[in-house]
């Protein structure tokens, strides 16, 4: 069960689009890059409503190849866009009930009593569209989107309408989607931290090409590529929680041979989590001090390194189960502790934090 993409499009603006990638079947895809990479290009083609040279192929079905086109109402999409595009005369019971319809029966993945729950509107469904918040709108629109059968789900950047506020609120409805249906998912988006929420893998786009693809880990940690080093640049290490000390409010993942600590969460012991570790909360000593406020110290060897900038070094660490961290560090320190690719460090991370499940 796989997604084969291969697209070759030129556009009258001088934008063209050579982009091929595979990607699993089931999980969330992002597709990663600056305003003007050809994310939503990508998109509108899988869609059918942009017509490219090459082969769309989603879990076995060919909706595109050199002797086969389907055209959009015979793809089984489910399509989110930036704006919720709801029918402002219908309320949010007839938008989801509009959706429903647009599939047979037999082909229905979703109730719509569940729907509703998944998506949490159950108080929303008698107001239009006008009467709603704009993170309630997108929720909405998801859920309509999942009615009408998808085989796959399209979503183009649907939280970079909304605040800080409105799109912590969302999250945990698309992690929902992501842990509780069989679906997959094509997710654009330019926020290197939504992506590392919710996505499990990365096609990095630039200029119309693939820069780079993968499990989202390896690339946000790849210093050949410019994510790591963004600002913000972080890792995602994936773990199950082992333990929690009420006593002092904490939490522990366990990621292979490692525990991590954290503020205390309200998951079940056993629950998968991922976490996610700034480059500039992680700092590096040749041994390994317990005489520090610092609580999660590891392991790890020296992968790669690159300077950022006249003044930093970006490090990227592997630690004992394979999983990858990123240090940002001065050149300065760099050079004063000798760091150099395959040798063993300790990994200081002062800043952890849970942003998935």
């Amino acid at each position: 069960m796989s997604i084969e993409i291969r697209f070759n499009l030129r556009q009258r603006d001088g934008f063209s689009l050579d982009a091929s990638f595979s990607a699993p079947g089931r999980g969330v895809t992002a597709l990663f890059g600056r305003s003007g990479s050809g994310k939503t290009t990508v998109l509108r083609c899988v869609a059918g409503l942009q017509r490219a040279r090459g082969t769309c192929r989603i879990n076995g079905e060919t909706w595109q190849d050199d002797a086969t086109w389907r055209p959009p109402h015979r793809r089984p999409i489910g399509y989110v866009f930036q704006e919720a595009s709801l029918f402002p005369h219908l309320t949010v019971r007839r938008n989801l009930e509009f959706g429903y319809r647009l599939a047979p029966a037999s082909e229905h993945r979703i109730a719509i009593d569940d729907a509703i729950d998944l998506l949490g509107i159950a108080e929303l469904l008698d107001r239009a569209p006008a009467r709603l918040s704009g993170g309630e709108r997108q929720r909405v629109a998801i859920a309509r989107a999942l009615l009408s059968a998808p085989r796959l789900l399209l979503m183009d950047e649907p939280l970079s309408a909304l605040d800080h506020a409105s799109k912590q609120a969302i999250f945990p409805y698309l992690e929902g989607i992501h842990n509780e249906l069989d679906l997959p998912v094509l997710y654009v988006s330019h926020d290197p931290d939504e992506v590392a929420r919710l996505a499990d893998r990365m096609i990095l786009l630039e200029a119309g090409q693939v820069r780079a693809s993968g499990p989202i880990g390896g690339v946000m940690t790849e210093l050949r590529l410019p994510l790591s080093h963004f600002d913000n640049a972080s890792a995602v290490v994936n773990g199950v929680v082992s333990a929690h000390d009420e006593t002092f409010g904490l939490t522990h993942v366990t990621c292979g041979g490692n525990r991590f600590t954290l503020p205390r969460e309200d998951l079940a012991v056993g629950t998968r989590a991922r976490l996610q570790i700034h480059a500039r909360d992680v700092s590096l000593a040749l041994n390994a001090h317990h005489d520090s406020t610092i609580l999660n110290i590891f392991p790890a060897v020296v992968a790669d390194t690159r300077d950022s900038g006249s003044s930093q070094m970006l490090v990227r660490l592997r630690l004992e189960d394979g999983q990858s961290l990123l240090a940002r560090i001065t050149r300065r320190s760099g050079v004063a502790l000798g760091i150099r690719e395959g040798m063993i460090v300790y990994a200081q991370a002062k800043g952890v934090a849970t942003v998935g499940t």
